[in-house]
């Protein structure tokens, strides 16, 4: 018997919603990062994106433990001497919900070309209305 390796061609691509109300972020990003990446399914092949779209709603609406909102803060750099910048988890949450599950799913992706181009399959909204019902998403209870 034979391996069997998934072709291009041959993977059929789902759609799939989740609604993140009073979800951790998470939890919620490994069920994503997981989804994304093909390994649901029988037909995964680790070189190969076998992976499915989804759609994440009410993004503003995910349930936070302890005292993450003010103490965790997300960092980067300018790349100036002294260019380091921190904003906190709350202002993050106020002006760009959508940032803290995509910054929490793209660190469970493996860190190479095919991860980048599972997480655009990646579509997150801060409310409960999409721009993808065309696709007709499957609901996906986590």
């Amino acid at each position: 018997m034979k391996t069997y390796t998934a072709k291009t061609g041959e993977i059929e691509r789902k759609w799939w919603q989740i609604d993140a109300t009073g979800y951790s972020p998470g939890r919620l990003a490994t069920r994503i990062a997981l989804i994304l990446q093909g390994k649901n399914k029988p037909v995964y092949t680790p070189h190969i994106d076998t992976g499915d779209f989804i759609v994440v709603t009410n993004v503003e609406k995910m349930n936070f433990t302890g005292r993450k909102l003010e103490q965790k803060e997300y960092g980067r750099h300018t790349g100036y001497p002294g260019g380091r910048k921190t904003t906190s988890m709350k202002v993050t949450l106020e002006k760009h919900p959508d940032r803290i599950l995509r910054k929490a799913v793209k660190g469970m992706m493996p860190k190479n070309r095919i991860a980048q181009q599972q997480i655009k399959k990646l579509k997150i909204f801060a409310g409960s209305e999409h721009t993808h019902t065309a696709q007709s998403p499957q609901v996906l209870e986590v």
